[in-house]
């Protein structure tokens, strides 16, 4: 697979029917601590969330999730993965930008996320984005036995709104 173009990429709605690809990249992402089937096809289809898929063609590059409650002020990113091939080329971060553009489009003033103590990359991309550390959840991610850094970004009214 070649590198996407940023102009054969799209990002949109994630549907039902995108179920099986976004499992197959959420085990392939995390496989000691993927989601299970039925947890993502609830949060697929949960009036509290927004689920943005990255696609080229019929090939699911990544997707993500953000969650705000009706009548809260604070949301949450529930999840961001990108396939290995898509990484580093700025696809997460437009994508993360977007959750970021839902969630306060729902409300929110602030975003919270857990993100693993080991995982430098995206730890970068959240603080370049904003995010800043709160703390720390000891032995959050099972069975690998990995802390949570959990992060907050507090969202600039948007101008005209």
């Amino acid at each position: 697979m070649s590198a996407p173009a940023a102009h054969d990429v799209t990002f949109r709605d994630a549907t039902a029917a995108d179920l099986d690809a976004i499992m197959a990249l959420e085990r392939a992402s995390f496989p000691t601590d993927a989601w299970s089937e039925n947890m993502m096809a609830e949060e697929l289809v949960s009036p509290h969330g927004r689920y943005l898929v990255v696609e080229r063609g019929d090939e699911l590059l990544g997707y993500g999730g953000v969650r705000v409650v009706k009548g809260s002020h604070e949301g949450d990113i529930q999840t961001i993965a990108m396939a290995a091939a898509s990484r580093g080329l700025g696809l997460g971060r437009t994508l993360l930008r977007a959750l970021l553009d839902a969630g306060q489009d729902r409300g929110a003033r602030e975003i919270f996320l857990e993100v693993r103590a080991d995982n430098d990359v995206a730890h970068a991309l959240y603080v370049s984005e904003g995010f800043v550390e709160l703390g720390r959840r000891a032995h959050y991610y099972q069975p690998d036995d990995v802390d949570a850094i959990v992060m907050r970004c507090h969202l600039k009214p948007k101008e005209n709104a």
